[in-house]
């Protein structure tokens, strides 16, 4: 599941960059054009590690803490970079307060991940 999802999410912080960097570059002021770039970075970052965490659990990493670090990074990505797009788009700041609540659930899910590995090359 965590598979599909990463390649959902890389596929669509392809396309939000290219919007981003060629439709909205005439509407976005520079402020809200770094901001969606900020966006787009940690977005696409995080389809990674959701692809990371799809591999690990396929190879046997099937305990909680890989689960909740796939669950944290989606959820992360939803509402971090959910909210910056949303900033810089709609230019509306009080959105800004969801933002280190998916940050939160990045940090969350790299924790997740780090026991998830560290417990698979233990055994």
């Amino acid at each position: 599941m965590f598979l599909v999802a990463g390649a959902v999410l890389g596929f669509l912080g392809v396309a939000l960059g290219a919007f981003g960097a060629h439709a909205l570059r005439a509407t976005l002021s520079a402020e809200r054009q770094a901001i969606w770039q900020t966006a787009v970075q940690y977005h696409f970052h995080h389809a990674l590690a959701l692809l990371a965490t799809g591999l690990l659990i396929q190879h046997g990493g099937t305990g909680r803490a890989a689960w909740l670090a796939g669950w944290a990074f989606l959820g992360g990505t939803v509402l971090f970079s959910g909210s910056l797009y949303a900033v810089a788009f709609f230019g509306e700041r009080r959105l800004g307060a969801i933002t280190p609540v998916g940050g939160l659930l990045f940090l969350i899910g790299w924790a997740a991940l780090a026991w998830a590995g560290w417990r698979l090359v233990s055994r």
